[in-house]
């Protein structure tokens, strides 16, 4: 099933991994307030008590993971960018153009945790490889592109 994108441009390159970086900063801010906002609800529901030594721990950090996965997949799979990449005329598409399945964002979301683990060595991965690639866009078949300030759409 092909998933390609409505609108498609003249002039699209690897992005370079300095805006891919603004373009994370910015989602981290939204994604630490999302994650701050489920945490709050959480803890209402935990009767304002600490989750820390609740049995329910790992459900909460459970939770926490499959709603940053559901926040970054839901922008992946829709437009390909989420809204630091909009900010930063990004977009993360499959190497053949098109659209991230499901699968292809767990794998890139999996193994972007992973890079962040190693202390960043899989993002700053990008640095090192010729394609600019890290190595979460490696591991999903994807890669992050710059879209042209004003382009003409090609029908």
């Amino acid at each position: 099933m092909s998933r390609e994108f409505k609108e498609t441009y003249e002039d699209i390159k690897i992005a370079p991994p300095m805006k891919r970086l603004g373009a994370f900063i910015y989602d981290m801010m939204l994604i630490v307030s999302l994650l701050m906002v489920s945490s709050g609800i959480m803890l209402t529901l935990n009767d304002g008590e600490a989750l820390d030594n609740s049995p329910y721990f790992a459900l909460y950090q459970s939770a926490l993971f499959v709603i940053v996965y559901c926040f970054l997949t839901y922008f992946w799979t829709r437009k390909g960018q989420t809204l630091g990449m909009l900010a930063w005329r990004l977009r993360v598409q499959t190497t053949e153009g098109e659209r991230l399945s499901l699968g292809k964002c767990l794998v890139r979301y999996l193994v972007g945790i992973l890079s962040l683990a190693c202390f960043g060595a899989g993002f700053l991965w990008m640095f090192v490889n010729k394609q600019k690639l890290a190595w979460h866009d490696i591991a999903s078949g994807s890669h992050v592109v710059e879209l042209p300030k004003r382009a003409k759409i090609l029908e």
